[in-house]
This record gives structure tokens, C-alpha cells and sequence, in this order.
């Protein structure tokens, strides 16, 4: 293992716009359910059923017991939520409409208590999701939300309307006015939905004759995609946690796609942000009941191959309809929610989370457990009345505190969190990956964390920003030891002038690992604030003995910088004393180089003529013909070519100690136009007729006006 640390250009960011100042989501406040934790009181609530699913009422504060982790907890406070008092009370329906006046719960001060009291109200919050959408699952969306208002919203429901397209927006605060509510709903438009997002990686089998064929690459895209969707979760969460009601989150989407390289932490610390915040979710799949016919759906070109024929097309269509569904399922089980799939009838989601939410008990204790170690408490609940059913969370998270703990503490906080099923996410942490083959039996397998400088409290001194951060890490084979595993102090100390602060900070690092599946989990800590971000994936290195094309990962990025490590090292991103900085989000902009580097492995060699003369010629003088691989770079925009590189052959090994020919080619980006591209490399062994034509997706931007142009060695091809 080994590492180094750059501060790179700031791209990561550029693909999370910040909310404006109206619409900036207050940071989480100490307030809040269950679980909630305000000084050292936990509040659970508790649903109480019959045998039949009936709500049951009239229970008291002697009828419960509660305990934490095994210790019998005395309950402090008791509370009664019965959101159905206020119909039953009579109160008018005017009354209730003006009730929550504009910016009262979810625009509350940070670290300030709602100013609004909605007990016994019901708190539902429509949440579009409108980066995935086509305008005809807009105007679905719109449409079922309307008729839900019209027809089935009760007098004491309070909804709220969020979106999120470009940015997360609170477009209406909690209201009952059924005016306002229909009046916002009516001003979404159908070209707010960003359309038809990307999917897995296309192949040529099975994929569609025209725009499909090229299909992109969108790891590195989809996982920053798919974190944003979560992160605007997380974002709401800390809004909601300042009111003590149990609240509902509709979830309109059209699938969130995820690919092996997401970050599961997002997905965790999304659901523990809702599990603190005593919000529960209920996705709605906006796409409804599907057919997927063998050929693909009539707006589809026609399929490549016999995919078609074999059925092997309908069964990729529903593991593409199920993988985009699985997230959400996540998000409705570890939220207390339910997720709707596969229906036409849009109108059950509502019920559920009205049913869900009528009425509940909350129970309040003080933990006898003082340890601020982050730890995950289980509890249970019991009740004295026979026959009936419980419906609470099992548990919750104990707070941290960094200040005052010394140094071995803090090192066992580190060990703490690498091992905790709960994810970290108070510093905002990517990952890349990619693989490149030593020897028959080990791969190399190069790690790069990107941080936003934004994320890191610098200290100014001396013209020099300065801060230290703590990196922790692991390797394992599934259900097994750890294979590798990373700990190091990085002290960053920078001009300036390098404006560190809108910039990224990038750790590389790397591990030589046989071939096989791995779960990769690091730990980020800036040791100012002791804030702490996760990131973890599953990475599959392939065994290339089984593969005809041996090649490696294709390697995106804009910088090449002096290598200031040991000769010899195993990193293979380091050619002639330069060494190759991997472009996580792989954005970049006109006034950059895009380098890319791939290796070929055990290229085949044409017989030469001496040998093909001598048929008693012995093997090894018949494989001593030369080698032949061709490789070129295409950019696609949809079905369009928009450039082609010329051919680049080699006839020789680079590396011959690892039977390899690297490629590394540089291509200024001054000539393209701003806008998304599919990069496609092709290679070719020409002597063994194999070929390959790996895809991946990049977003090339406008120059910084007056920005340095980049100053770095480029490779020649």
C-alpha cells in the first residue's frame, strides 16, 4: 500500500448545486422523535394494534415497560398523538387552513424548536423527485398528488410540497389551505423533469440499433446521481427533525438507479437521519404497472442479436426494473414505511401513510447508558394488554463527542467506526476505483478519495491554510478477515493563494489483491471539529485467465504531477517518473488535457514467415511473430460522432516483466464544445481477432475565464 494526497481543481461539487439562501434547509436541531435524543431524553413513539389492525386507544403510562439494551428504563413522559381529535372535535375547516402560516416548521431557525405546535395534526410531505423523470411521469405525478387533495385530505393534515430537479426546493411549507396546496402542485410544469436518466452499461447484444447502442458507462455518474437524491433525503431530515410529530415522506420517483461502485453509506446515513428524525418513507414508483415486451417498448429502436428471441431481453428488462426499485424498498423497510410498485392506482400511498399515522403513543426516558460512543442501543417495548401488536423502531444511535477525547480514544473511535454498521457523513467523501493486473494471480487495485476543501476546516497562518485529517481503511472478502487495510495522517498545509478551500482534495492509495469480490470501507476525520465522513462500495476484480481481451480499467484524468515516491513501486498510474491522478467525477473542463491510461495484457503474436514455412518449426520460434494491437478514441453524443482519434498501433510489450502494452493518451479538450459526452475506447488484437470498446461517461464544461492553463508533462500515445 501507498499513498499520495493532491488538491485538485473543484469538480465534485459543481454537480450538488447548493440551494439559494431562501431555500437553504436549516442544519438538524436537537429536537425531535424517535427516536430523538434533546440533552440526555429519548422519545419513542408506539403504535398499538388489535388482532383485527385496529388502532387501540385509552392506554395509559403504567401499561408500558421499556427498556434499553436489556436495562429496564423508567419512562419519564407520556404523550398521546390522536391526530383524528381534531375532526372529531368539530373544528372548521378554515381554522385548520390557516393554521401553519408560511416558513413556521420546516424554515424554523436552526437549532430552534418549530414555531408552530402541530400536535395532533398529521404531517405529510410530497416529495418530487423530478431528476429522473420523462413528462409524461411529471404529469402523473402532479395528477395523483391533485386528485389526493381534492378527494381524500382530512382537516387535520398538514402537507408540504418539496422538489428536487437542478436544486432541492421547499416550494410550500406545512399548510391544510387546499387552495395554496392545488396552486403550487399546478405551477410544476412537465419540463421540469430531467428525462430519462442513464442506465446500466449497454453491450451490443441486446441493446438498441440506434442512440442505445452506445449506450454509456455511468458508474462514476450514477453514483453521484444517486447521492444527491439521498443526500436531499438526508437535507430534508434535518429540516423535519425540529418538529416533535411523527411525520410521512411520499416519495415520488421513477427508480434510483445505483451501480457497484455507490457509496452505501449515503444510503445508510439517509435512513439513520430518518430513523433520528422520526420520519417514516413511503416511495411511490410513478412508472406503474409495465409492460416489457421481448422487443422493448414501441418508442425503442429495435434490439441487436437474438436477445429478442431467446427471452434473454425480458429477463434483462426486469432486473433493470428491479434494480431501480431496490433502493426504495430499503428506504420504505428501515424507515418504518411501505413501498408501492407496480400499480396503476396511485391513491394507496396516501391511505397507508394516513392509516399509519392516526394515532400513536410516546413514551420519553432518560438512558441510563452516560457513554457519548456513538453506539448502536437497541430498545424494547412492552405492553400489559394481551392480544395486541407493537409497531416501533428498535433503536438508535448515541450522540458523539470528539473534544474531549484523548488521543488513544480517539484512535479506538476510528477502529470503532470502520467496524459500525452506522455510516458517517458529517465530511463528504468519493471514491474510484480501478484495476490493473501485476501477475497471473494479483491485481493492483488503485483507490482515490476525493474530499471537497469546502468540507475541511483550514487554519490560517503564516499565508499558509493548514489542517490535518485522519484516514482509515479497510479491505474484505465477503464474511471474511480484511485482506488490506489503510491507516494515515495527512497533514495538509497550502498556500493560500491555491484558494484550497474551492477545491478538491484527493487521497490515492492502493492495494494488490488476487482476483475476486471485495467490500472497501474508509473513514475520513478532519481533526478540528472531529467530523467524520464514510465511504463504502463493493469492487469485483476479474480473473483475465478467463477472458479473451485481457485489459485493464480505463483511467480518466486531467492531471499528471511529479512522482515524489520509491522507485519500483507497484503503482502502475506512474510512468516515467510522472504519476497519473485518477478524475473521480470524470469532469472536466476546456482548458484541460483528458489523459486517459489502459493496458492490454498477453497480446497474441502473428506466426512470422520463417515459422509458417517450417511446419516442424517447435512452438516457441512459431510464437516469436510480432504482435499487433490497435487502439482509437471515439466521442459519442447520443448517436452521433463528434471526434475520432487516429489509430495508435502497438508492436511491442511496454512492460514485458508483467507481458503488457500501456496506452496513454492525451487529448486536449480545447477543440469540444461544452456538454455531456460517451468516451469509447477501442481496442483491437489484431493477430487473435479480440476486441474491445469500453464506455464511459464525461461531462466537459467552459473554461475558467482567466483560470491557469494546466502545467503537466503529457504523455505521448
Amino acid at each position: 500500500m501507498r499513498k499520495t494526497v493532491w488538491v485538485l481543481a473543484a469538480a465534485v461539487l459543481l454537480l450538488f448545486p447548493r440551494p439559494n439562501r431562501a431555500q437553504q434547509v436549516s442544519n438538524p436541531s436537537d429536537a425531535g422523535y424517535r427516536i430523538r435524543v434533546t440533552s440526555d431524553l429519548v422519545l419513542v413513539n408506539v403504535i398499538v394494534r388489535d388482532k383485527q389492525g385496529n388502532l387501540v386507544r385509552g392506554l395509559k403510562k403504567e401499561d408500558f415497560t421499556l427498556s434499553e439494551d436489556g436495562q429496564p428504563q423508567r419512562i419519564q413522559s407520556f404523550d398521546i398523538e390522536n391526530v383524528e381529535e381534531l375532526a372529531l372535535a368539530a373544528q372548521s375547516q378554515a381554522a385548520v387552513s390557516g393554521a401553519a402560516a408560511p416558513e413556521a416548521l420546516l424554515r424554523a431557525a436552526p437549532g430552534q424548536p418549530a414555531a408552530f405546535d402541530a400536535r395532533n395534526r398529521r404531517l405529510l410531505l410530497l416529495f418530487f423527485d423530478f431528476t429522473g423523470m420523462d413528462p409524461e411521469q411529471v404529469d402523473r405525478s402532479v395528477r395523483a398528488a391533485k386528485q389526493f387533495v381534492e378527494t381524500s385530505l382530512h382537516p387535520a393534515d398538514l402537507v408540504a410540497l418539496v422538489s428536487l430537479a437542478t436544486s432541492l426546493r421547499v416550494d410550500l411549507d406545512f399548510t391544510g389551505d387546499k387552495t395554496r396546496i392545488l396552486r403550487v402542485l399546478a405551477a410544476y410544469a412537465s419540463g421540469q423533469g430531467q428525462g430519462f436518466e442513464y442506465g446500466a452499461t449497454g453491450s451490443a447484444e441486446g441493446s438498441a440499433e440506434t442512440g442505445g447502442s452506445f449506450a454509456a458507462d455511468d458508474t462514476d455518474f450514477n453514483q453521484f446521481n444517486t447521492d444527491r437524491k439521498l443526500l436531499a433525503l438526508q437535507s430534508l431530515m434535518s429540516a423535519l427533525t425540529g418538529i416533535p410529530q411523527k411525520k410521512s415522506i411520499i416519495y415520488f420517483s421513477n427508480g434510483i438507479s445505483r451501480s457497484d461502485i455507490d457509496n452505501q453509506s449515503a444510503l445508510r446515513a439517509a435512513t439513520a437521519a430518518a430513523v433520528k428524525a422520526n420520519v417514516s418513507i413511503y416511495p411511490l414508483d410513478i412508472r406503474g404497472l409495465e409492460a416489457l415486451p421481448p422487443g422493448g417498448e414501441a418508442q425503442s429502436a429495435s434490439l441487436h442479436g437474438v436477445s429478442a428471441y431467446s427471452g434473454r431481453s425480458v429477463i434483462d428488462q426486469f432486473d433493470s426494473n428491479a434494480a431501480t426499485q431496490e433502493t426504495l424498498s430499503t428506504l420504505a423497510a428501515d424507515t418504518g414505511g411501505k413501498a408501492f410498485f407496480d400499480s396503476n392506482d396511485f391513491s394507496a400511498v396516501f391511505s397507508q401513510a394516513q392509516k399509519d399515522s392516526s394515532a400513536y403513543y410516546v413514551l420519553g426516558f432518560t438512558s441510563g447508558n452516560k457513554a457519548r460512543d456513538g453506539r448502536f442501543r437497541r430498545l424494547r417495548v412492552n405492553v400489559s394488554r394481551p392480544g395486541v401488536k407493537l409497531d416501533y423502531r428498535f433503536g438508535y444511535y448515541a450522540d458523539r463527542d470528539f473534544e474531549h477525547l484523548n488521543r488513544a480514544s480517539r484512535e479506538e473511535q476510528l477502529e470503532t467506526e470502520l467496524a459500525s454498521d452506522l455510516p458517517q457523513t458529517g465530511v463528504v467523501v468519493y471514491a474510484g476505483a480501478s484495476y490493473f493486473r501485476r501477475d497471473g494471480a494479483h491485481y493492483y487495485l488503485a483507490v482515490s478519495l476525493v474530499i471537497p476543501g469546502s468540507q475541511i476546516p483550514f487554519v490560517s497562518e503564516k499565508d499558509k491554510d493548514s489542517a490535518t485529517i485522519d484516514v482509515i481503511g479497510e479491505v474484505r472478502e465477503p464474511g471474511k478477515t480484511p485482506v488490506g487495510h489503510l491507516r494515515d495522517t495527512v497533514k495538509l498545509a497550502v498556500g493560500q493563494e491555491r484558494q484550497v478551500r474551492s477545491k478538491n482534495v484527493q487521497y490515492n492509495t492502493g492495494f494488490l489483491l488476487p482476483p475476486g469480490s471485495f467490500h472497501l470501507k474508509f473513514i475520513v476525520r478532519e481533526n478540528r471539529t472531529g467530523r467524520m465522513g464514510s465511504f463504502e462500495t463493493d469492487v469485483q476484480i476479474p480473473d483475465l485467465r478467463k477472458t479473451l481481451l485481457k485489459m485493464s480499467s480505463v483511467v480518466l484524468g486531467s492531471q499528471r504531477v511529479p512522482f515524489a515516491g520509491k522507485k519500483g513501486a507497484p503503482n502502475p498510474l506512474v510512468q516515467d517518473q510522472y504519476e497519473l491522478l485518477p478524475n473521480v467525477t470524470h469532469v472536466f473542463r476546456q482548458d484541460q488535457h483528458l489523459y486517459l491510461q489502459y493496458e492490454v495484457y498477453e497480446p497474441a503474436r502473428a506466426r512470422n514467415a520463417e515459422a509458417a514455412a517450417h511446419a516442424s518449426s517447435p512452438p516457441a520460434k512459431a510464437n516469436r511473430g510480432e504482435l499487433r494491437v490497435l487502439t482509437s478514441i471515439e466521442f459519442l453524443q447520443g448517436a452521433t460522432k463528434a471526434y475520432e482519434s487516429k489509430p495508435v498501433v502497438a508492436s511491442e510489450l511496454s512492460a514485458p516483466d508483467r507481458k503488457a502494452v500501456i496506452f496513454q493518451i492525451d487529448l486536449p479538450l480545447q477543440s469540444f464544445k461544452p456538454g455531456l459526452y460517451t468516451c469509447q475506447v477501442n481496442v483491437i488484437d489484431d493477430a487473435a481477432g479480440n476486441f474491445s470498446f469500453p464506455r464511459s461517461l464525461l461531462l466537459i464544461r467552459e473554461s475558467v475565464a482567466g483560470g491557469p492553463r494546466q502545467e503537466a508533462k503529457p504523455p505521448s500515445p
